[in-house]
């Protein structure tokens, strides 16, 4: 079994600190259940400046390290490991956060699981000379049985693997969006996931 485990929103509460220090940096007051974008410049309405400086906040390691755990996440995860199934967390995080990314999984008991850094969102622009441990030509190579991933902007790259079973985490960005097919099901938390993927 070979499962693809997207990371912000699906392992962690990014969504939630954003909310926070856009508050604190700008003073713009959107809770994080009335995050209607997943692009959170949009959901903020940031400057292309503001937008940049939030970025480049948010993906200091110390933050990145402060994230709160998704209920049950590493549970999960380490249940599927323990198993024998190949599990795969694919992040838009340019490289640059990588260690503190690898981090914050072997803090909380993922040691074993399997990282790459791969260019989702064009997020080179906000964090200059931004490099990525997973080339997208590499990435369409890999074969994945199942897929929990939260960000709508990130179906596409699910495409070439048209029997990939889809767990869409539940979150405000997404409640709003048409699935791309039947093989895609929105799940309200990780014991859900737990009962789908056996």
């Amino acid at each position: 079994m070979r499962i693809y485990v997207d990371f912000d929103d699906c392992l962690c509460e990014t969504a939630r600190f954003f909310s926070d220090i856009a508050l604190k940096m700008f003073d713009i007051d959107v809770p994080y259940d009335k995050v209607r974008f997943f692009n959170l410049q949009e959901s903020f309405s940031l400057t292309d400046e503001q937008y940049e400086q939030i970025m480049i906040e948010g993906h200091k390691p110390e933050a990145l390290l402060s994230f709160e755990e998704t209920p049950g996440a590493s549970e999960v995860l380490n249940e599927w490991i323990d198993k024998g199934y190949e599990v795969s967390i694919i992040t838009g995080r340019p490289f640059s956060a990588f260690d503190p990314s690898r981090e914050w999984l072997d803090k909380h008991r993922l040691e074993k699981v399997k990282m790459y850094c791969l260019d989702k969102y064009g997020r080179e622009n906000f964090i200059k000379d931004s490099s990525f441990s997973l080339e997208l030509d590499d990435y369409y190579k890999m074969k994945f049985d199942y897929a929990v991933e939260d960000s709508p902007s990130a179906f596409r790259f699910f495409k070439h693997l048209p029997d990939l079973k889809v767990m869409v985490y539940d979150r405000p960005w997404n409640r709003e969006c048409e699935f791309p097919g039947e093989n895609y099901q929105r799940c309200y938390d990780w014991e859900a996931i737990r009962k789908l993927i056996k």
